[in-house]
């Protein structure tokens, strides 16, 4: 069944609608449109398709209890079902460029987006990205009523630092990020030695092998999988050093910790603890050029 056949009186129950994958694609589909609903459409309506549809549904002031033809309608025809309200302060530059690249975008109270910004300062503004030092930003951004709003903005950085540039765990050298969005990590531990919470990647990344050991990703190969690329603390360390080989890592401590309590309050996490993080990395000087504050 398509969404535009619903007779007027017709509603589908929730339950019905998980054994139907076709018409559960479909729903799926729309509700990521709206920013409610991770990506991919799979077909599979579970706890998170669910919570979505309920969530549209409410913003649509639509009080049906399963896929009635109200919501269907909606679904299919409306534009959006939250209107962003966007600016240019720094969180609305981002979700500008974030839109601009067709990566998802998460609507929602705490639904968070988990953006890093690399080569930037704690405004948007690019850096020179110096080799081995802390000069990009992690932020989480939460999008309530459709105005973007920074709830999380420390100091961190995306690349690998001197010491696993010039002792690479993989011969084809050190990791480097490339620059997109990738739905691949879950709450776990980092480290054994000074194990600690941490987003542990458990699905595949692109990453540039640092073979010629120049700090760069010009003329670098791309490797894709699972190579332990976590969001982890940086040890308090001055300069990255050997507190990164490759990860999404966060300068300090305490503002690794203040992240990851974040990050547990996001209501698809409190759904399910294996819930799978969306995660973007974005070039500063990129962002700058396109969307100039």
């Amino acid at each position: 069944m398509l969404l535009t056949e619903f007779a007027p009186t017709q509603t589908i129950a929730l339950e019905a609608l998980a054994k139907d994958a076709e018409l559960a694609k479909q729903v799926q589909t729309n509700l990521i449109r709206f920013g409610l609903l991770d990506p991919p459409a799979d077909g599979k309506f579970g706890r998170f398709s669910t919570q979505s549809l309920k969530e549209f549904q409410t913003l649509m002031k639509i009080s049906e209890s399963g896929l009635g033809a109200q919501t269907s309608k909606a679904l299919s025809e409306a534009k959006e079902a939250v209107a962003l309200k966007l600016g240019n302060d720094f969180a609305s530059r981002i979700i500008k460029y974030m839109q601009y690249k067709d990566y998802f975008v998460a609507l929602g109270e705490k639904q968070y987006n988990i953006v890093y910004i690399e080569g930037a300062d704690a405004n948007g503004i690019p850096n020179d990205d110096a080799f081995n030092q802390w000069n990009d930003r992690r932020i989480l951004i939460e999008i309530v009523s459709g105005t973007p709003k920074i709830v999380g903005n420390w100091l961190a950085t995306t690349e690998p630092g001197d010491w696993y540039t010039q002792h690479p765990m993989n011969p084809e050298g050190a990791a480097r990020i490339a620059f997109g969005q990738y739905k691949a990590w879950q709450v776990g531990i980092h480290g054994t030695l000074d194990g600690h919470e941490a987003l542990v990647q458990c699905m595949a990344v692109k990453v540039y092998r640092d073979r010629n050991k120049d700090g760069r990703r010009t003329g670098d190969s791309i490797d894709e999988g699972l190579f332990g690329i976590n969001q982890h603390w940086g040890y308090d360390m001055r300069q990255v050093g050997s507190a990164s080989a490759g990860c999404l890592v966060g300068q300090s401590s305490q503002s690794h910790k203040d992240f990851m309590q974040l990050i547990k309050q996001d209501r698809r996490y409190q759904l399910n603890s294996g819930y799978v993080f969306l995660t973007t990395v974005i070039a500063g000087d990129d962002l700058a050029k396109t969307f100039p504050a």
